[in-house]
């Protein structure tokens, strides 16, 4: 079986199930491009967990609204893909054997972070979804090194999909339009990290706390962009980003998307 990529997705807001942009355009289109894989294994910012990653083991996972204040029609909708509890059993013995703690939670349904790029993705919810915790207060290193321990998954027809946003600071929304620019400090964070991320420049994006141009100010905290690190690690070392998309939403929110292969 040939090696999958892994995909680091920007999922902005919730009203992406809805609403026409760019962003959701791509992500309707990028399913088939990637094609049919065995299992999904989804590591959300939406789902954190303390002290070690957790992953979900339900065979009829729940969509989750974890959100509020939307049309009724968000609310509505559901994702009722089939649970994918041997890709995520899976998952848990490969962070074992590298030494890492694993939690296992039979009930942990799909959150906005992973069931809204998987409804534009695969519309049939026909694909078993797993889901993967982000660790609260871990850095990007040791997201990585949860990355690092799944490459596995790649050949074993599972697709491994870090959903977050490469830029999410809220505090910073101002009722912007949907096509509002960007202002300077979230394309300048953009395009260092594209750069990094197209050299495979680990040691700079493992530090991008401090290398980054504007980065706390793009993160005022880090679970949003810690996926795309547990991607980049499952890819394995020598794997380079392919800048997949890039748009903005509401001016703050970048919506890149990167394959690692």
């Amino acid at each position: 079986m040939s090696q999958l990529p892994t995909i680091f997705l920007s999922h902005g807001s919730p009203m992406l199930a809805l609403r026409d942009s760019p962003a959701r355009r791509f992500l309707q289109d990028l399913g088939s491009s990637l094609g049919r894989p065995r299992a999904i294994v989804a590591v959300s910012a939406h789902w954190e967990t303390m002290g070690a990653p957790g992953v979900s083991l339900a065979s009829r996972p729940e969509t989750i609204h974890d959100f509020g204040g939307f049309p009724r029609a968000l609310f509505e909708m559901r994702y009722p893909a089939p649970g994918a509890p041997e890709a995520a059993e899976r998952a848990a013995g490969l962070l074992e054997a590298a030494g890492i703690r694993v939690g296992r939670n039979a009930q942990r349904g799909l959150d906005h972070g992973t069931w809204v790029p998987l409804a534009l993705m695969y519309p049939d919810a026909d694909i078993p979804v797993a889901q993967l915790s982000v660790v609260r207060g871990a850095d990007p290193a040791e997201h990585e090194r949860i990355g690092r321990a799944l490459t596995a998954l790649r050949g074993e027809g599972v697709l491994v999909v870090g959903s977050g946003s490469l830029t999410h600071n809220l505090h910073e929304f101002r009722g912007q339009d949907l096509d509002a620019p960007a202002p300077h400090w979230v394309d300048e964070f953009a395009q260092w990290m594209k750069a990094r991320l197209e050299a495979n420049d680990r040691t700079a994006l493992l530090d991008y706390r401090r290398g980054a141009p504007f980065a706390s100010q793009n993160h005022p905290t880090e679970e949003h962009l810690l996926p795309l690190f547990v991607a980049m690690g499952a890819a394995g070392a020598d794997a380079r980003a392919r800048l997949l998309h890039a748009s903005v939403e509401h001016g703050i929110l970048a919506m890149d998307a990167y394959a690692f292969e």
